[in-house]
């Protein structure tokens, strides 16, 4: 597999910091999670005035042979269909990109179409999506590796561009049953506590999908890998974004973690590399069943919870604004002595 060296978050800068925020004009520990927030970005960049540059959320969409089997509320074509909406701008994300000045790309990573050149539009198409996992593994593990390097190089790229923050958002007809399979292997979690209800499931169509994940991950012999796991029972566009968390964590970004089916690519990353998770900011809790739980393993403390479900990144967008304002006040906010208010100890 490619080559990745993730160093630990260095603490070089955190008494300093902590006295920083600690000093301003306010209670100590008033700003909340936004105080953890400003220390984290001010330790992931080693100093103590942090700056966020250029903030863009990647799309990663691909299809699942998975998806036949009705595992969703939706048809496979929807992953296509989505895909042609986030180019024409009309998709939440779109909005949200848009109103939070967030650079927006979408990656065909594997979708059951093929798309015309888009100045949005990343072409690294592994496959026209996967097989189905209830009778093959998803993909083969040449497959695996090539979408983990390709999403290396896709944020290598932006990151040359001058962004430092980066988030990941996906598309992908039946990814949540990926999704919930990855994190009951690698969590150790019982899978009907990881499934939900996806775009929409009622409780017949639930009952089936459990079913059906329970046949699949049966007919598997697991060894046990992270590698394995995402060979057999992942997307193509979990797989990229796998490796897009991978090596934006290497290089020191801020990691801007989306719903369920980001928070199961993170998952992988950090079975493959613990320290990936330092670098990482859990945008949102999803309304999808096993999102809780799986926060709960990685001991993340989401900054919003506002029973979204929708994935495209839409959650990484909508906490940016929380992640500007952690470092606007470090920067910005007066100091007790800078501004002649006394504080509690004068």
């Amino acid at each position: 597999m490619f080559s990745i060296s993730i160093p630990p978050v260095s603490n070089r800068h955190a008494d300093a910091l902590r006295h920083k925020i600690d000093t301003k004009t306010k209670p100590l520990g008033a700003l909340g999670q936004l105080e953890d927030l400003a220390l984290k970005i001010g330790c992931i960049q080693s100093t103590l005035n942090p700056v966020l540059r250029n903030p863009t959320i990647v799309v990663f969409a691909g299809d699942h042979g998975i998806a036949a089997e009705g595992v969703s509320a939706y048809p496979q074509e929807v992953t296509f269909q989505m895909v042609l909406n986030f180019l024409a701008g009309g998709a939440a994300i779109n909005v949200f990109s848009r109103q939070h000045g967030i650079a927006l790309h979408v990656v065909d990573a594997g979708v059951n179409f093929d798309f015309k050149d888009h100045p949005q539009l990343i072409k690294a198409k592994i496959g026209h999506g996967t097989r189905s996992y209830l009778q093959e593994p998803a993909m083969t593990l040449d497959q695996c590796r090539q979408a983990l390097a390709r999403g290396s190089e896709i944020v290598d790229e932006i990151h040359q561009s001058g962004s430092n923050v980066i988030g990941f958002g996906e598309m992908g007809i039946g990814n949540t049953s990926s999704a919930s399979i990855l994190m009951s292997l690698l969590c150790g979690i019982e899978l009907e506590h990881c499934i939900g209800r996806g775009t929409g499931l009622d409780s017949t169509g639930l009952k089936h999908k459990i079913q059906l994940l329970t046949q699949a991950v049966e007919h598997h012999v697991w060894d046990g890998t992270p590698l394995s796991a995402l060979t057999v029972f992942g997307g193509f566009e979990i797989a990229m974004m796998c490796g897009a968390f991978l090596k934006a964590a290497e290089l020191k970004m801020l990691l801007l973690v989306d719903g369920f089916i980001a928070t199961s690519a993170v998952l992988v990353a950090s079975k493959f590399h613990p320290h990936v998770l330092e670098y990482c900011c859990f945008s949102h809790q999803s309304d999808e069943s096993g999102h809780q739980r799986l926060l709960e393993y990685l001991k993340a403390e989401p900054l919003l919870r506002l029973n979204m479900r929708l994935g495209e990144g839409t959650g990484a967008a909508m906490a940016y604004p929380l992640v500007q304002a952690s470092v606007n006040f470090l920067n910005e906010m007066a100091s007790f002595e800078s501004a002649g208010v006394s504080d509690k100890d004068a």
